[in-house]
């Protein structure tokens, strides 16, 4: 099972106010809740007094002539004043603790989701790439609506859960006709949240799919703005862009008058449903049937029963759009479990030197059926041996069974004796040298991207730079190796990233060099120089695996491997 965007199902599907696997994946938010809980009662208690102190100063000051004194309610307005105090203390500290705890649960759920991302025996390569789009739309933009949802919604929440019902039943003991009202006119709040809540649910998760495909949109043209400067096109996908941000402008307009609307009618809903209660309580004491201490007491409690429902409405919008970036997180976090079949530690010691590569009816199910299918090859130590075949065949998708990072879905591959699948991953991946199709260069200097796999042999680095080609490109930059790059190699052009990345492999130690399409952005001449150097590494007994489409690459391989879309067979020359 691989982490996938939401279907419309799962949008629709109801979620509940917090989701279970929140507190589960954030201690942060476990302990939140509490706290919360806690200031909560704290503030019932301090509500409760302040009501009964105000309720008491008005009816003697009326009623009571003899009381009408600073010297008779001094008593009274000190805790009065004592109780509105307190609650503004607390209201002012749970502030704080909040907005921390809820930054804090952002962390803890972003590193969870990156652990499962970066985790090959959780989510395969191939899964990596549909989901990056998405992933870094959630992740570092979606995700921090979950700040309001902490914040704003979760403490309303609570207090709700806690205030409401409190206060009712007290109010009961002094007027059990206004508690009979508030009970009446409560679940009017919940329903017209729940209508609300199937008007904003599927506008929001449009808002985020928006802010999605806007930002992959931003980043391939920010990734490919040199390529389009030099072709004269840099204005072409204009157009398209204004498309994709007024589609998100109107998309966002539409859950913000929805959040309005809906915060407006609630408000509506609870000032008329404290009115019932006040107009009750009204006629009663003109009547005379019920005290004054009663009235002023139930009179200013109503207010309090409904606050906590009014604050859970005022933050509606937030816990839609809180709760939809926290749903996609943990979909993200919670759908690879379970897939995992490769051992995270405690597996068997491998030694890939000298040790030959067998392949034994390797398959993989992906979208578009297997790639590779009931694949036989031995691979031998001190060999070249060539992947070849048209793109989808499997090729990329066999480097990965080979180091472990996916688990076929038939057969096995083995180094020597051993299953990969039962070989120790740290151990196996600190004696593979791997180059993929897109080359890791990290924000830094070019030396510190050339060492960033370890700090290399000085002279197997400078023959591995002069049959690459690197040692050429270093010495047109500007600050040679001290010269920076961007995220993603800015600042090289492919082939330049593409030779930065054939001199760390070229100069690793590793007995096993796995090599996806090294020469892709290369010339032919560049080509065969590195084919070269990696025939001399196999010649000294390294094991070398090239995907390569090119026929230069034939010339130089020992064994040739056919994807054919077919039954996939071994060539040796």
């Amino acid at each position: 099972m691989t982490p996938q965007e939401p279907s419309a199902d799962t949008r629709r599907r109801a979620r509940p106010p917090v989701d279970p696997r929140l507190l589960r994946y954030s201690p942060t938010t476990q302990r939140y809740v509490l706290v919360t809980a806690v200031f909560a009662i704290a503030e019932v208690i301090a509500i409760i007094v302040a009501a009964a102190m105000a309720a008491s100063i008005l009816s003697e000051l009326i009623v009571l002539p003899d009381l009408r004194s600073f010297d008779a309610q001094w008593a009274h307005l000190a805790v009065l004043i004592a109780a509105m105090a307190a609650r503004a203390g607390m209201a002012y500290g749970h502030d704080r603790y909040a907005h921390r705890a809820a930054q804090q649960a952002i962390a803890e759920l972003r590193a969870e989701a990156l652990d499962v991302l970066t985790d090959p025996r959780r989510t395969s390569p191939r899964t990596l790439l549909t989901l990056r789009e998405q992933a870094a739309t959630v992740l570092l933009r979606g995700l921090d609506a979950l700040g309001p949802y902490l914040s704003g919604y979760l403490p309303a929440l609570v207090t709700a859960v806690i205030l409401t019902p409190t206060v009712t039943v007290v109010i009961a003991f002094a007027d059990w006709p206004s508690a009979l009202i508030i009970l009446i006119t409560l679940p009017l709040i919940p329903i017209f949240m729940i209508l609300v809540g199937l008007m904003t649910r599927d506008r929001t998760s449009r808002k985020l799919a928006t802010m999605s495909r806007l930002t992959a949109q931003l980043l391939d043209l920010i990734a490919g703005l040199p390529t389009l400067r030099a072709l004269n096109r840099a204005e072409a996908p204009t157009a398209q862009v204004a498309e994709l941000g007024e589609s998100h402008r109107r998309s966002t307009m539409s859950s913000l008058r929805v959040a309005f609307l809906s915060g407006a009618v609630l408000e509506l809903l609870a000032t008329l449903c404290v009115a019932l209660v006040a107009v009750g309580i009204g006629l009663r004491l003109v009547f005379g049937e019920m005290s004054l201490y009663a009235g002023v007491f139930a009179l200013i409690l109503a207010p309090e029963a409904y606050l906590p429902l009014r604050r859970v409405g005022a933050q509606f919008h937030n816990s839609t759009d809180g709760l939809t970036a926290a749903g996609q997180v943990l979909e993200l976090i919670d759908s690879p479990k379970g897939s995992a079949t490769m051992p995270v530690t405690g597996g068997r010691g491998v030694t890939v030197a000298g040790a030959p590569i067998t392949i034994l009816d390797l398959g993989v199910h992906g979208r578009d059926g297997w790639a590779p299918e009931s694949l036989r090859a031995t691979i031998q130590p001190g060999s070249l041996t060539l992947f070849t075949g048209p793109n989808g065949s499997g090729k990329s998708t066999t480097l990965a069974a080979i180091m472990g990072l996916l688990a076929p879905d038939d057969g096995s591959v083995l180094i020597g004796s051993i299953p990969v699948d039962h070989a120790d991953p740290e151990s196996l991946h600190e004696q593979i040298a791997w180059l993929p199709q897109q080359p890791v260069v990290v924000p830094g200097t070019v030396g510190e991207n050339v060492e960033l796999f370890g700090v290399l042999d000085r002279d197997a680095a400078e023959r591995a730079a002069v049959a690459s080609g690197f040692d050429s490109v270093v010495l047109e930059l500007p600050k040679r190796l001290d010269t920076r790059l961007g995220a993603g190699g800015v600042g090289l052009s492919a082939g330049q990233r593409q030779r930065l990345a054939l001199t760390r492999v070229l100069a690793s130690p590793a007995p096993l060099l796995l090599l996806d399409e090294p020469t892709a952005h290369l010339d032919e001449d560049s080509e065969r120089a590195v084919l070269t150097a990696l025939r001399e590494r196999a010649r000294a007994g390294d094991t070398v695996v090239v995907v390569a489409h090119r026929g230069v690459a034939r010339e130089f391989a020992d064994q040739v491997v056919e994807f054919d879309g077919g039954v996939p067979c071994a060539t040796t020359h």
